[in-house]
Parts: structure tokens; sequence; C-alpha cells
């Protein structure tokens, strides 16, 4: 864990790609161990405690120190939660999220309320004015909001979906929030396709489906969208041959899922053979690393970090 500090951290994310000076990575020390189905609140955990395959506490923690490793590589700074035992802490994305010089402290699932005490250390480093509350009403996650450059992307649920799906976690108040709170950014919203039971059918976020990536690319899977029109926008907006579209399986393997440590180089997870060579192809320096077992609780890389400075 990162020194405790009472320095005021000059938050900073304009984009998803800028190079990174700090960043939270989750922890999976005393995790709590396989959850019961009922526990569990996204189809891929489901799956893999159905199998007998959900991961190991010993594993987490090894995939977690090599993105560690990386980190320190690249000079970046790493602050992890503090340990709370029995308690899934591995997802940091979703506690809150950095957009410009404000943390936004969002209300998530109720089951998982209690890992914001875990980066509370964190936030006590930041003055009032950086820190921006979301109202009871609000919910949205980090994994659904991506800041790049004039716009903020978004992935969410209208009120049917939002309503039930266990797995709809940003609903159309955060939408309003953003564009509320954010008011020189250009609010772009997608509503994703949702499965409590399929995780091939099932865009958690919208870093399951989508992540910009570099200047000006993107990776991409087209049935993540509940709206093939959303689909179209991002192609245009990036353009055809600026973004790499990935399959079903891909998807469901979390190969939009990366971390950018700057627009040249990217962490990506090793079984992804043939993403990792089209990003080398493209001039990406990848960072491969082992994220086998964190993936199978449906996050990646991107779900496990939460930027607080990008310069």
């Amino acid at each position: 864990m990162a020194d405790i500090e009472t320095e005021t951290l000059a938050l900073n994310v304009k984009n998803e790609t800028s190079r990174l000076n700090a960043v939270i990575l989750g922890i999976a020390n005393d995790f709590g161990g396989t959850p019961s189905l009922t526990e569990a609140y996204d189809p891929k955990s489901k799956l893999h405690i159905k199998n007998g395959t959900f991961p190991k506490e010993k594993s987490l923690i090894l995939e977690m120190e090599k993105v560690t490793e990386v980190f320190k590589k690249y000079d970046v700074k790493v602050f992890r939660p503090q340990n709370i035992k029995n308690l899934n802490q591995v997802f940091a994305r979703d506690l809150g999220f950095v957009i410009d010089n404000k943390y936004v402290q969002p209300h998530i699932l109720k089951d998982r309320e209690k890992e914001q005490e875990g980066v509370k250390y964190v936030l006590e480093q930041l003055s009032p004015d950086q820190l921006l509350i979301a109202p009871e009403d609000v919910r949205i996650e980090g994994g659904d909001v991506m800041p790049w450059d004039d716009y903020i992307f978004v992935g969410y649920s209208k009120a049917e979906d939002f309503e039930k799906y266990v797995v709809s976690r940003t609903n159309e108040a955060g939408i309003q929030f953003l564009k509320d709170n954010f008011p020189n950014r250009k609010v772009k919203a997608f509503e994703l396709k949702k499965s409590d039971i399929d995780p091939y059918e099932n865009a958690l976020h919208l870093d399951c489906c989508f992540q910009p990536i570099g200047k000006d690319q993107a990776i991409i899977y087209k049935g993540g969208f509940k709206n093939e029109e959303d689909f179209e926008f991002l192609k245009n907006y990036f353009g055809q041959d600026k973004i790499i579209e990935i399959t079903k399986e891909e998807m469901y393997e979390m190969n939009s899922n990366v971390f950018s440590i700057s627009p040249e180089v990217i962490i990506s997870d090793k079984r992804f053979v043939r993403l990792n060579k089209e990003l080398e192809k493209r001039g990406f320096q990848v960072e491969a690393v082992p994220y086998g077992e964190v993936a199978k609780m449906e996050g990646l890389l991107r779900c496990s970090t939460l930027p607080l400075i990008r310069n």
C-alpha cells in the first residue's frame, strides 16, 4: 500500500490514455473466498461458482502483483485499498472515478458499499471542492464512465432494464448527473445489453464492450450495444480503420478491458494473443500480464484500476 499522506492530490483525468501518474489498484487479500450463488451479482462469477473454477486468493494476489510491477516500471504511484477482511476489493473502478479535477463518489450496489471504506484514506487527501458525492437516486459506476477529451462516454440502462437486471449499474439519473456537473463536456450515452444469467450476452459495463486506446483508436464489440446506431456512432467517430472489432468470445474473455498507461503503452492479458498482435502491429507497446483468474469475476485490467492523475 502507498504511504498515507496529507498532501492534497492534484487530480487530473481528461481521457482514458494520457500518461498515468497515480492510480488506485484493487487488492485480493482476504477477499472472502468463493461466494454462494446468491451472493454473486454477475453471470460469469455464477458460472465459475457452479463449475468449481472460481479463482483462489493466492492466484488473484499473484496476478495483481504483476500489474504492480508494470506500474513500477513506468514510475506510476500506486495506492492500494486498506484491507477489509472477508471482502472482495479487487475491482476499484466501481468505487469512484475522476473526471478533470473531480473525484465522483457514486452510490453503488448496497452489498459493495463497504468497499468504499478501503479507499477513504485516499479521499482524505482531497480538498472538499475536489469531491463530488452523487445523490442517492443517482446510480453510476466507474466501469460505465469514460472521459474522452470533449466527451464523456457512458454506458447505461433505461428504467425498464435498470429495474429488471442486477447487472444494470448506471441509470438515467446518472446520465443527467454527469450533464449537470460537467457542462463543459458532451455526455454521450449508450444503452448496453444486459443478462443476469448469460455472460456471453451481458455487457456489465461499457468497458466490457468498448474502450478508447492511443490518441484516436478504440477496441469495440458491436454486440454489447442494445442499439446498433450507438455502435455506428462510435465507428464513425473513430473511423473504421481506427477500431479493432472483437468477437463475442473475445468479449466474454474481456478483450476490451485492457488498461492504458499512456497513448503508446497498454497493459493487456497475455491470453489475448490476437488482440496483442494487432496492438503491436499498430505500434503499441504491450505489457502482457497473466490476468485470467481475475477475469473469472467478470472484470479485468480497467475494472481493477482507478486512475487519479493523468498528465
